[in-house]
């Protein structure tokens, strides 16, 4: 299980995290839409909550 989580979860999480912020940034780099970005920007800050909680889960099954 940790194995799973440390090698491919807490990858995966960030990696969401990163995409999502790339595509916001782009989008209002670009004048895009602006409803757009805020659903981006929202989307972002609901993968980071998700991120911390893979991170943190994965620590406490790697104490464990």
């Amino acid at each position: 299980m940790s194995d799973f989580l440390s090698h491919f979860a807490v990858p995966a999480a960030i990696v969401a995290v990163g995409i999502v912020l790339v595509l916001g940034l782009v989008n209002m780099m670009r004048g895009g839409s602006p409803n757009r970005s805020q659903k981006l920007m929202r989307l972002r800050v609901l993968l980071q909550f998700v991120a911390i909680v893979v991170i943190m889960l994965t620590i406490w099954v790697m104490r464990g």
